[in-house]
């Protein structure tokens, strides 16, 4: 793996990408993301890494302007979720999510450009029902994971241990 770009962030909210000794805009750091560029922002006083927080810019950016992709509801259970014990699976989820999208969006555009000899695949309807089959089929696979490991999370901790029941039981006989 290469090193990421570095981008510096001045005080004056101007981006500077080392890489071409140039200052960009926050569509260009998006356009390199886009292009699976590695990046790396960093606050050019501080020095903290604030990759993260200028990916968020560029997400409330495409909101903004265009159809956007998370619905108030799921915007809501984010936020519910953040300092729950599902924080961590929820943040799990969506990465498994987001890279099974990104591998299913290649398979079809696979499919369509070499496959485009087999009947089957000349039908870009039936390429992608076969795609949505596989992808469920994931999904119910992971669920039971996710599933299972919360309820075992879930009884580990209100499962009281031999001597808490002992403690307990004594105390009823008094």
């Amino acid at each position: 793996m290469s090193e990421p770009r570095i981008i510096k962030k001045y005080p004056n909210r101007r981006l500077y990408d080392t890489a071409i000794s140039s200052y960009i805009t926050l569509e260009d750091v998006r356009r390199l993301v886009v292009e699976q560029v590695e990046i790396k922002v960093i606050d050019a006083r501080s020095q903290n890494d604030i990759t993260h927080s200028t990916l968020l810019q560029i997400i409330i950016e495409q909101e903004e302007n265009g159809p956007p992709i998370f619905s108030i509801e799921s915007l809501q259970g984010m936020i519910r979720s953040y300092g729950g014990s599902m924080q961590v699976m929820l943040s799990k989820m969506f990465e498994q999510g987001m890279e099974l999208f990104s591998n299913q969006q290649m398979l079809f555009k696979t499919s369509l450009a070499e496959g485009y000899d087999e009947p089957k695949n000349k039908d870009p309807l039936r390429v992608m029902t076969d795609i949505v089959q596989k992808n469920m089929a994931h999904w119910q696979q992971l669920q039971q994971q996710w599933m299972s490991s919360f309820v075992e999370q879930e009884s580990a901790t209100q499962t009281p241990s031999k001597t808490e029941q002992e403690a307990e039981s004594s105390k009823e006989m008094e």
